[in-house]
């Protein structure tokens, strides 16, 4: 895999973010994506024995585009500056929760597991199914081998309700975990590990240490 050429490009496209110098260098985008297509294939491979929903899942059916679809009015770069792949049953944009892999120079390179934009119906479900569950979920998020990988565990920095959820009392012992908007955990991985022989192994390790949190929540949500 040419992860240095992926990595190389992604830094190059972040100074010349703009539709004039992809033209010009679409020969060298088009290498840097066979190199992320060649790591996503590698880890799908290899994590569809951690976890089978993953068995039967195409690059394709994973893989972001590198173009951005709905760019804010004052965004004046119409490329993401990352590669990567939201791997899940159903493929990158199933409302289910998953993991997701991307491809970034300077650290930014990331491994995500849980879901990170659940819709209103999906966060009703999960927030009901901790209410109900909460020991397991507890036990989960806590499990020594998502801290190996995830050192800050579920993240709760992200956004999240001022208020209790409706239905749910303010004294509710897990009310700071309901709130949340987005349940998931992430770790950065540097260049130097990017680049670096196993860098596939730990990523598929990172998936499997992940998968109970995220059966977790997709056993809150309706069957696809």
């Amino acid at each position: 895999m040419e992860l240095d050429y992926l990595l190389d490009f992604l830094a190059r496209l972040a100074a010349n973010n703009t539709t004039a110098w992809m033209a010009e260098h679409r020969p060298d985008y088009q290498r840097a994506r066979a190199a992320c297509t060649q790591l996503v294939g590698e880890v799908l491979a290899q994590a569809a024995a951690t976890d089978p929903d993953l068995a039967g899942l195409t690059t394709a059916d994973v893989m972001f585009r590198l173009h951005k679809n709905d760019r804010a009015h004052r965004d004046p770069e119409p490329y993401k500056r990352r590669m990567g792949a939201g791997l899940k049953l159903g493929g990158r944009h199933a409302p289910r929760a998953g993991y997701f892999l991307a491809i970034q120079p300077e650290g930014r390179s990331w491994l995500g597991a849980g879901t990170f934009h659940p819709t209103p119906a999906m966060l009703a479900a999960i927030r009901q199914e901790i209410h109900y569950n909460g020991e397991e979920f507890h036990r989960r998020r806590q499990a020594p081998a998502l801290l190996e990988h995830f050192s800050a565990g579920l993240d709760t920095t992200g956004p999240q309700l001022t208020r209790p959820p409706r239905g749910y009392a303010a004294d509710d012992p897990d009310l700071a975990w309901l709130r949340l908007k987005t349940y998931g955990a992430g770790r950065f991985y540097s260049d130097a590990e990017v680049l670096a022989p196993g860098f596939v192994a730990q990523v598929v390790a990172g998936i499997a240490a992940a998968r109970p949190l995220v059966d977790f929540l997709n056993e809150a949500l309706p069957s696809t």
